[in-house]
């Protein structure tokens, strides 16, 4: 594994930063300094995308048929690591790297070219109902009935702790179609739109103060057969694969970021804080060559799932840690809002920190991660 980048890959370097310069605005990057949650609201969210849509940006991991860029993994590493140094928006991961990869691998043709174009354009926004009330960490005991009702499926229930749904215009979700054997042979996955009558987006204002999160009630939803994903009753597969891809997701870039801007404020500071930094930096030296292997080398189904739990353990716990260090480092500043762009990363150290709790929990567990880890290592 060559770490060097190539003369043409820093030639892409160059070419990512001057596209930067040029079109991250400073509104656009205030809000990614400044953005205490997993990713930023609409509209920034979305006015950014669509800036990154007209470069060809958006979507660079997909094949290159459906819009992607055809990067080496290489230019994937420095563009994920530019555009965390730049302070851009963080994006939502729903609708371009969890239900787009699950509609390329087992949607229909129709489904592919209605859904794909408009969500590397931005004109959709995704929400992921996985959860509910009783069914966390244990997703197979999912309840949301859906009921086949000629070319419909009539769903009841709820989903919960779903993010930004009340921005988003479309769902994927996985439902209950079928009682009758093992609770994973009887969920199925689908599309549809988050305005159908008889569907309810209950707020839900977390410890930070922000309202990402939500509460989705379901009353007689007519859902179009459609909209289902690969075969009906056969959602866990789909589930599993959608899983795969969130997880394995590079924490290391923007951790980075966060850690360089820590380090770069603490000259002076308590020793016992210093040293406290030092070790988080050691540790993200390891989830960086961690990271790195998932990228650069062939991995089987089962060694890439081993690697997307680890790297989800690692980086979420390590998440965690760096957004401490915030509010230690912050101290009394900590509590103070940011309304100027020199106060920016000690205002939202409190309410980073709180968001960040959740870290360990979303995208499955990390005691469900260990536990996944520990039956591919000891088989």
């Amino acid at each position: 594994m060559n770490l060097d980048f190539s003369p043409q890959e820093l030639a892409f370097r160059n070419e990512v930063r001057a596209f930067l310069a040029e079109q991250l605005t400073p509104e656009f990057a205030f809000a990614g300094r400044n953005c205490a949650g997993i990713y930023c609201e609409l509209p920034i969210a979305r006015d950014w995308f669509r800036v990154l849509a007209a470069k060809g940006w958006s979507v660079p991991h997909w094949p290159i048929e459906y819009g992607g860029t055809g990067w080496t993994p290489a230019q994937h590493l420095i563009f994920k690591q530019e555009m965390a140094r730049a302070d851009a928006p963080p994006l939502s991961p729903n609708s371009t790297h969890m239900v787009a990869p699950v509609i390329i691998a087992f949607g229909t043709d129709e489904q592919k070219a209605h859904y794909l174009p408009r969500i590397r354009s931005g004109e959709d926004w995704w929400a992921q109902g996985y959860s509910e009330p009783n069914s966390g960490s244990d997703l197979a005991s999912l309840t949301l009935k859906a009921e086949r009702d000629g070319d419909c499926y009539v769903l009841n229930g709820s989903k919960i702790w779903t993010t930004h749904a009340h921005f988003s215009n479309r769902m994927f979700c996985l439902v209950r179609t079928d009682r009758s054997g093992k609770p994973q042979q009887g969920i199925s996955f689908l599309l549809f739109d988050l305005d159908l009558p008889g569907i309810e987006v209950s707020p839900i204002i977390s410890i930070s103060g922000d309202h990402e999160l939500n509460q989705v009630f379901f009353n007689n939803v007519r859902v179009p057969v459609a909209g289902l994903i690969g075969q009906e009753n056969d959602g866990w597969t789909v589930a599993k694969y959608l899983l795969r891809h969130e997880r394995s997701s590079m924490w290391s870039p923007l951790l980075r970021a966060r850690l360089e801007r820590i380090k770069a404020q603490s000259a002076g500071c308590d020793p016992a804080l210093q040293l406290r930094i030092a070790r988080a930096d050691m540790r993200l030296s390891a989830l960086e060559v961690s990271e790195l292997r998932m990228l650069f080398e062939e991995m089987d189904e089962t060694r890439s799932s081993l690697m997307s739990s680890i790297s989800k353990v690692s980086g979420t716990e390590l998440r965690q840690e760096i957004t401490e260090l915030g509010v230690s480092l912050a101290g009394r500043d900590a509590i103070r809002m940011p309304d100027r762009p020199e106060q920016t990363g000690r205002g939202v150290a409190v309410a980073t920190y709180l968001n960040d709790r959740a870290a360990s929990i979303y995208a499955g567990a990390n005691e469900v991660q260990r536990d996944i880890i520990a039956k591919i290592m000891l088989r």
